[in-house]
């Protein structure tokens, strides 16, 4: 029995120093593993970034060799293609180009004209031009002088006929009585083809009416005044002759011929239109 226990007490103890042998060697032995692939991992990445360079710039370096080898290389001429037109389409671009330049001269012309001219109202600026070939003389047909002559006479007879009756402001018909420029109105609206202006200042600054000098006056040509500073004319009248011109005054006075050379008038005195002529009656 001694025997038996004192074995069993030997083979614990070989036993527990067995164990106390084993454990620390194998803490020690994973520690020095973990420290071993620390260490082998920083290690692996660098040789890998390593690499990946010479990798990039072993891709790199042919592109680059490439490009200069192109650079080098003389480019082949670039041939472009040229369509040849038909004939027929050669002219008409040309008929076309012939058309816009005498266009492109045309306003040249025009504007040349209007730059030189003077300024005038409104829509009814007029060129020198216009001006010479309205005052320039027309060959009239038999016929047509005839007409002429039978309007410059009904204009003047509806104008004396209104000799005598009162001043009326805004007034256009022989029943009521007119104003100044009610008078011309009715004397020309149904002799001539172009629309009669109602007042003295838009009759004055009339496109189609043609500036006439003093010297020059015909009878039947408007004769304007500035006498109340009321735009380039407030009054107008009708010239019948001998230095002489019909009228309607103001408030309180009667149609009447008045003498041109008089002081007042001459002080007053604007300009003419000459609104019927050959081409402007019906």
């Amino acid at each position: 029995m001694r025997l038996f226990f004192t074995l069993s007490v030997l083979l614990f103890t070989q036993l527990f120093l067995n164990l106390a042998h084993a454990s620390p060697k194998s803490h020690i032995a994973a520690e020095q593993r973990k420290n071993h692939v620390s260490q082998a991992k920083p290690d692996e990445r660098r040789k890998r970034k390593a690499v990946a360079r010479t990798s990039k710039k072993s891709k790199a370096e042919p592109v680059k060799q490439q490009k200069a080898k192109l650079k080098e290389t003389p480019k082949a001429p670039r041939y472009k293609l040229v369509r040849r037109e038909h004939p027929e389409k050669k002219t008409a671009k040309n008929a076309v180009s012939k058309k816009e330049s005498m266009k492109e001269s045309r306003t040249l012309a025009r504007n040349d004209s209007n730059r030189h001219s003077k300024k005038a109202y409104g829509r009814h600026r007029t060129s020198k031009e216009s001006l010479e070939k309205d005052t320039k003389p027309i060959a009239l047909s038999a016929s047509h002088k005839k007409r002429y002559q039978h309007a410059q006479q009904t204009a003047m007879t509806k104008l004396m006929h209104q000799v005598g009756k009162p001043y009326r402001w805004g007034g256009t018909s022989p029943n009521t009585g007119f104003d100044c420029s009610g008078l011309v109105y009715y004397a020309y609206k149904d002799l001539i083809r172009i629309k009669m202006p109602r007042t003295a200042n838009e009759m004055y600054h009339l496109r189609d009416a043609a500036p006439v000098k003093r010297g020059e006056l015909e009878s039947g040509d408007l004769v304007f005044f500035r006498i109340n500073n009321r735009g380039a004319a407030d009054h107008v009248g009708v010239y019948v002759g001998n230095g002489k011109f019909i009228q309607s005054p103001r408030t309180g006075e009667e149609i009447k011929i008045t003498s041109l050379g008089e002081d007042y008038w001459q002080d007053h005195y604007v300009g003419a239109r000459r609104v019927m002529t050959p081409k402007t009656i019906r």
